[in-house]
């Protein structure tokens, strides 16, 4: 056992509004220059729909990720000679059109311009080309099903386009924010032909270096997730940080602090590295899941406890281990699931599935349904979170609604539901953490880096350097 500990992420996706907060103050912290301007390090998309970039699910176009030949995990992009065959072209590289071409508008003919008998217009300008351009797409172009015909060329529907329809009296709709996964087998660092690309041994923030980068842009077609980005301006690759200059002062991440759902937990779990490759490898991809949930080891054990201290994790990041919000919601009570576990990259951010609009008014009684009549499909969220393992999805709806039932009977004085899966107390513990948590119960994490002096964090540092841009850190 090789225990390592991880800063992690869980969304709850009931909560999110949709209000891209998250992404604006990102960009503003992360990627307001010159080079980064079609960057969005964290991006708000609505489902059904095709996303950003473009179809950026669709592996059989991207190649991304991992996948199993003879049992041995081996990129998608190829072997190390394919890899090399592509290293001045490749092929399965996004373009610009595949995000947007960034732009802004002529200002200056609105402020400048000159009595006329028309009102003058300031039109589109590319901020790339400085060229008049016509705006066709964008990162948020989807917003709200704004494009219905895009939903239904969303990827995840293709497997089971049979069971699921779009027209407006069954439409259905969610938010998914999206940000880097921090994984714990990163695709994007085994496919950097410089090296500069590293996953951090200190809290497993996965990194740039910035003056190892040789912009092969390998990294990106190879995340599944296109999370990382190439700067036109430097020729150097860039991904979220994870905000690891507010991390190592035990502050969340912007995208988190800002949130206006409320709908980000931060946390440290620890995990066995030793089980990392085990789990990635697992034959049968619908059970990715439940065995990255073995990796996932209990801050409360001995021997993990052992384990840890021998691999120099101090003290506090062990009390944040154990009271961390982020384990209890996806060990403990199993409501959290990973975006895709079958690219097999084993990401460190997850998601609580929505649940969809559920009263209903028969003979004018309020009824909490099964989670097998939810508007979301099930089977969509499957594909999503769960490799298209439906049973999981099920169980994970079901414990929500449990709770929900839990709160409303407690409230008005009706009799428990019997079989119920957890004590009471624990359902008024998801409760308050789900729903009405503050900002110190939502976030827990231990200021500074384990058993690194202060005067040697500059040498760690990655992708910028120690001082965070923009001065928002």
């Amino acid at each position: 056992m090789n225990i390592k500990a991880q800063i992690a992420m869980v969304m709850n996706l009931d909560k999110c509004i949709g209000c891209h907060t998250c992404s604006i103050t990102c960009k503003n912290v992360w990627t307001n220059r010159e080079g980064a301007e079609y960057m969005y390090f964290n991006n708000v998309e609505t489902k059904p729909g095709i996303g950003y970039p473009k179809n950026w699910e669709n592996q059989e176009k991207w190649k991304g990720g991992w996948k199993l030949d003879d049992g041995e995990l081996s990129l998608r992009t190829g072997s190390k000679l394919d890899r090399i065959m592509k290293l001045f072209y490749h092929p399965e590289q996004p373009e610009l059109d595949d995000y947007y071409e960034p732009w802004t508008y002529d200002y200056e003919t609105l402020i400048n311009s000159r009595r006329k008998n028309h009102q003058p217009v300031a039109r589109p300008r590319s901020l790339i080309t400085q060229k008049r351009m016509e705006i066709k797409w964008g990162p948020n172009w989807e917003d709200d099903l704004a494009s219905g015909e895009s939903a239904r060329n969303d990827y995840n529907l293709q497997k089971i386009s049979d069971e699921i329809t779009l027209e407006f009296q069954d439409i259905f709709m969610k938010y998914l924010p999206r940000n880097c996964n921090h994984c714990l087998n990163p695709a994007c660092v085994a496919a950097c032909p410089s090296g500069a690309i590293y996953k951090r041994d200190e809290d497993g923030v996965v990194l740039v270096n910035q003056d190892g980068c040789r912009g092969w842009r390998h990294c990106i077609p190879s995340c599944p997730y296109k999370k990382i980005y190439y700067n036109w301006k430097t020729n150097k690759a860039e991904k979220c940080t994870f905000c690891y200059p507010r991390l190592e002062n035990g502050l969340p991440t912007v995208c988190t602090d800002t949130c206006v759902g409320r709908i980000r937990y931060l946390g440290v779990i620890l995990y066995d590295l030793d089980a990392v490759k085990n789990c990635a490898s697992t034959q049968d991809e619908k059970l990715i899941y439940s065995n990255v949930l073995n990796v996932i080891k209990d801050p409360t054990d001995p021997a993990v406890i052992e384990s840890a201290k021998l691999n120099g994790i101090s003290e506090a990041w062990l009390r944040s281990a154990e009271i961390s919000p982020v384990y209890k919601i996806i060990k403990n009570w199993k409501l959290a699931l990973p975006l895709h576990p079958e690219y097999r990259t084993l990401p460190m951010v997850w998601y609580i599935p929505p649940l969809s609009p559920i009263a209903k008014n028969v003979e004018e009684k309020v009824y909490l349904p099964d989670s097998k009549e939810m508007r979301i499909p099930i089977a969509y969220l499957a594909e999503l979170f769960s490799a298209g393992n439906v049973s999981v999805i099920y169980q994970t709806l079901q414990r929500l609604l449990d709770m929900r039932t839990v709160m409303r009977r407690k409230e008005i004085g009706e009799s428990m539901p019997q079989n119920l899966e957890f004590e009471i107390e624990t359902y008024e513990k998801m409760y308050r953490l789900l729903g009405i948590a503050k900002y110190s119960e939502r976030i827990k994490l231990p200021a500074g880096l384990q058993g690194v002096e202060h005067e040697k964090l500059r040498e760690l540092q990655g992708s910028t350097g120690y001082a965070c841009p923009g001065g928002f850190c």
